[in-house]
């Protein structure tokens, strides 16, 4: 068993030119590696991706064209950076697209990359299972913590700002090996995180809008919460929901 307040992790964030994982390219790289007792080094670069910035993207970051401009490309920061994350745990708040993104950049560039191969822990997973936070994102959770928010959508900030996130998540637990038990199963949510029903607990999800929402690629957390709903009302006797104000809304 590995005490958390003994583990060493690697907190990580990146920025993007946009969302579309084949055509959009890293953009800000930032990473922290610390214990519960203190950060001990970090990583933070800007990249030049080599294609322009989404104007959506902008608006979420600010990082402009002409910041990057003179910037070191991808290729030849991923292995300094890579080096840095090393062997420790990855911490991120829904982490896998980074870790996705990283390790396409890696492909095109034909760096050696394990990050998809690395355990990790999700933050906004384990957001989920602590349930308390009316939203969860990271801001939002920071605001739930009275934590100081820097410059949000900032990488390095971010990455700041997720590691005492992390650290209120995990009150409850004692171990490495109780967190990963933890995110090895799927995570019941309570509140509905997307969609026309945004907020609402799934108790208060019209049947219909769920059974359609069962069939649809959202992540295992949510698919998992909803057939669980909608497995209760039937055990229950629940189907009667359809008859609720709420039954006869389009989808």
């Amino acid at each position: 068993m590995t005490l958390l307040h003994q583990a060493r992790f690697v907190c990580l964030d990146c920025e993007f030119t946009g969302l579309d994982l084949e055509k959009d390219r890293l953009l800000e790289l930032a990473a922290i590696r610390f214990t519960f007792e203190s950060p001990e080094k970090e990583f933070d670069a800007l990249v030049n991706p080599g294609c322009t910035i989404s104007p959506e993207s902008y608006k979420i970051h600010h990082i402009s064209e002409e910041m990057i401009r003179d910037k070191p490309s991808v290729e030849a920061l991923l292995p300094e950076f890579l080096a840095f994350v090393g062997k420790d745990r990855i911490v991120g708040h829904a982490v896998g697209i980074d870790i996705e993104m990283i390790d396409l950049a890696a492909k095109r560039a034909s760096i050696p990359c394990s990050l998809k191969e690395r355990p990790f822990f999700d933050t906004l997973r384990l957001a989920r299972h602590y349930g308390d936070s009316p939203n969860n994102s990271l801001g939002s959770l920071a605001s739930h913590f009275n934590i100081p928010i820097g410059r949000a959508h900032r990488a390095l900030d971010d990455v700041k700002m997720n590691i005492e996130v992390f650290k209120h998540l995990t009150k409850r637990f004692k171990t490495v090996e109780q967190v990963e038990k933890l995110l090895s199963k799927p995570i019941k949510m309570k509140f509905m995180p997307l969609g026309k029903h945004k907020g609402r607990p799934f108790s208060e999800i019209p049947l219909k809008y769920l059974q359609w929402a069962s069939h649809m690629d959202f992540d295992g957390d949510l698919l998992f919460s909803i057939r669980l709903e909608l497995k209760k009302r039937k055990q229950g006797g629940g189907f009667s929901h359809s008859t609720n104000p709420f039954g006869e809304l389009q989808l």
